[in-house]
């Protein structure tokens, strides 16, 4: 299996009541995608870190191999998410993926 962890920090202008407005759109679209991408094991997006953090939402996804993990990459519904409720709102993005 491979793990695929993404940390965001969203743009600074986006300040409270918009804030969490973004931060649940991006969770709910993101774990919408469970079951509709082959190889998709699992997807949880956490939204709510400690006042000690210094990102705004992580990504914590599991795939059944690396080549599933480029099909989600590339699956036109990971791409509407990703452009429609992600990227207009992130100023930066780490990943880390690593086998299990």
């Amino acid at each position: 299996m491979v793990k695929h962890v993404i940390l965001w920090q969203l743009k600074d202008e986006l300040q409270g009541e918009e804030k969490e407005a973004v931060k649940k759109g991006i969770k709910e679209g993101l774990e919408s995608l469970q079951g509709k991408i082959p190889g998709l094991i699992e997807i949880k997006v956490n939204k709510d870190g400690l006042d000690s953090s210094n990102a705004d939402l992580m990504l914590d996804s599991t795939f059944e191999d690396e080549a599933s993990l480029k099909g989600y990459a590339i699956h036109p519904e990971h791409v509407a998410v990703a452009d429609g409720k992600v990227r207009p709102y992130t100023k930066n993005r780490v990943c880390l993926d690593y086998e299990v």
